[in-house]
């Protein structure tokens, strides 16, 4: 059982995870805010792999990914920083990225890297099912990796149903049909979307991502599902105040 999984089974509500973009606000600081928010209980945390064109993400993680990149973050470079970690740290890891970032590196490279490093869980948002049913499903498996697919409020009931069968980790809930970033409240159109998610009685674990920015928006939407993922938000804060005091934001979201 991967230690996702384990935190998955162990505790089923109110589980908060941090998104960051690896090599961001410097190269050397990844190592640091992982550890930072590990020792000051986020439950698992998403590192992302710096990307030219990230597609699903807004402005914010777009820019902090071409600062990562300017400073010299790579996946080998990203890799060695996550090895240096393991055994270290509590809270499981999980890469975000992008299909073309694994082409291009190799998939079995970047599956051992992963195994290596002791990450068991990838998001690869734009990694097309068919794809994943006919290749990487497989793959994955041989190297311990499970795989999470996102869906949206225009996903239908079908493919929600299909997801869930296949999952392994958890489900990303997209609040919304944009790209991510902070966007202040939970709307009624989104609580109407967490309820029919919810009326679903799916086996699998539900994160949402997408818009969680503060204290009031986790809680909320922790109403309807697990738990949820906080990136736009931690991007700007450690833009604006460095990585010195990461506590206080992790506190400002679910309290000392």
């Amino acid at each position: 059982m991967s230690s996702l999984v384990n935190l998955l089974e162990k505790k089923q509500q109110n589980l908060c995870s941090v998104f960051f973009t690896a090599g961001f606000p410097n190269l050397q600081d990844t190592p640091k805010i992982i550890s930072e928010l590990d020792a000051h209980g986020i439950d698992f945390i998403e590192v992302g792999l710096p990307f030219s064109d990230p597609l699903a993400d807004g402005t914010t993680i777009q820019k902090s990914s071409s600062v990562a990149l300017k400073n010299g973050a790579n996946l080998d470079v990203i890799f060695e920083q996550l090895e240096s970690l393991k055994g270290k740290v509590t809270a499981p890891l999980v890469l975000m990225g992008y299909l073309n970032q694994v082409l291009k590196y190799g998939e079995q490279r970047f599956c051992q890297r992963c195994k290596d490093c002791g990450i068991e869980t990838v998001i690869l948002p734009d990694l097309p099912m068919i794809e994943y049913e006919s290749h990487y499903r497989a793959l994955f498996a041989s190297y311990g990796i499970s795989n999470v697919f996102l869906i949206t409020p225009q996903t239908s009931d079908e493919r929600i149903l299909k997801i869930d069968a296949m999952t392994d980790a958890f489900i990303y809930v997209v609040a919304s049909s944009s790209i991510t970033g902070a966007k202040g409240g939970i709307s009624p159109a989104q609580i109407a979307y967490f309820n029919r998610i919810k009326s679903m009685n799916l086996s699998s674990t539900l994160i949402v991502g997408f818009g969680i920015s503060n204290q009031v928006t986790f809680e909320t939407v922790c109403d309807y599902v697990n738990g949820a993922i906080i990136g736009s938000a931690f991007i700007n804060f450690l833009e604006e105040k460095g990585t010195g005091q990461i506590q206080e934001f992790v506190h400002g979201i679910i309290g000392a």
